[in-house]
């Protein structure tokens, strides 16, 4: 009911004033800095935004909304996320996904910048095939038919949102940055990933050393923290566990991401990015998103309380051997 009312008063606000992603507002800004000098990103931080990764079809070329669009766009995704079922025992009609501020409202039509229409660049003929049997492999959305093919968000290792890029996941899209002359430490309430850029001029690891997030150098660029992120591996998936969406994508060892986050007001940090993978998309693409300041502190993610799927899947299994082994003995003699 809180999110409710904050989305209503946030849409009520948008005729006055809504801001383009794209621009880097506050020219003016004077940008803190910590004890070493470094232009200072510590803080609590969101990037929960109304704005899908991809444009919707039905905005076609648009790649810009008037106040009254958007404002109706975010009533719409807002309605769909109150109106989940209440049969559906994971979701619970969004109770347990309310959060205390709304989602960021922006004008453009999508995250991705680049192409122009708004949309993810075309797979590979290699990446459909990788798709279509990660699809065949599965037993539905959300749901694993073995153990071998449970994702890494089912088994609460990895959501996706960490990235990079960091694309908001469903809920809890709320982290914590915090620096030292030698590294910038980016801490992810959901689930519970800490993600390390190293400043101290190191190289990139050998290629046959990866990481679930990569290995991630950054350089200051002036005001912006510029991040090379190389040394992936091949067991994340790109959009998301299968819970939220039907297009989960995963991409490949050689995926290299640029990233950019500069600070522009007291409450905002301007994030770009450049996502390349020859083996996964037919050229590179581009995207930008607001990150905005939240009241912290964070919360443990705890999404393996109560968590007995996988040792059932096992258990099952072994009960199913078991039969047949059985039937088989049986059917000898």
């Amino acid at each position: 009911m809180r999110r409710a009312i904050l989305m209503i008063a946030a849409l009520a606000a948008m005729a006055l004033s809504v801001p383009v992603s794209g621009q880097v507002a506050g020219r003016g800004y004077t940008v803190p800095r910590t004890p070493d000098g470094q232009p200072d990103l510590q803080g609590f931080w969101t990037n929960d935004t109304v704005t899908p990764l991809e444009r919707p079809a039905e905005f076609g070329n648009k790649e810009v909304l008037t106040a009254e669009e958007a404002a109706a766009y975010a009533k719409k995704r807002n309605d769909q996320f109150l109106a989940q079922p209440k049969d559906n025992i994971h979701y619970d009609d969004a109770i347990w996904q309310a959060e205390n501020y709304s989602k960021d409202v922006r004008l453009r039509t999508s995250l991705v910048t680049d192409p122009r229409d708004g949309k993810l660049p075309p797979l590979t003929p290699e990446a459909r095939r990788r798709e279509a049997a990660r699809v065949a492999n599965r037993a539905g959305i959300g749901v694993s038919d073995s153990a071998q093919t449970r994702s890494l968000a089912e088994r609460c290792i990895s959501w996706g949102n960490v990235g990079p890029p960091m694309i908001p996941p469903t809920y809890y899209a709320n982290f914590q940055i915090l620096q030292s002359r030698d590294a910038v430490v980016i801490s992810h309430e959901l689930m519970h990933d800490i993600r390390i850029v190293y400043l101290d001029g190191r190289a990139h690891p050998s290629s046959a050393i990866g990481y679930l997030a990569g290995h991630s150098r950054g350089r200051w660029d002036g005001d912006t923290l510029v991040v090379d992120t190389t040394n992936f591996t091949d067991q994340t998936n790109f959009r998301g566990p299968p819970a939220t969406t039907r297009q989960e994508i995963s991409h490949t060892r050689s995926l290299h991401v640029i990233e950019r986050f500069t600070r522009t007001d007291k409450n905002t940090i301007h994030y770009e990015f450049t996502v390349e993978d020859p083996a996964t998309w037919t050229r590179p693409w581009a995207g930008e998103m607001s990150i905005r300041s939240i009241e912290g502190p964070i919360y443990e993610y705890a999404c393996h309380e109560g968590n007995y799927g996988l040792a059932n899947i096992l258990r099952a299994q072994r009960i199913q051997d078991a039969k047949d082994a059985a039937a088989r003995k049986g059917s000898s003699n």
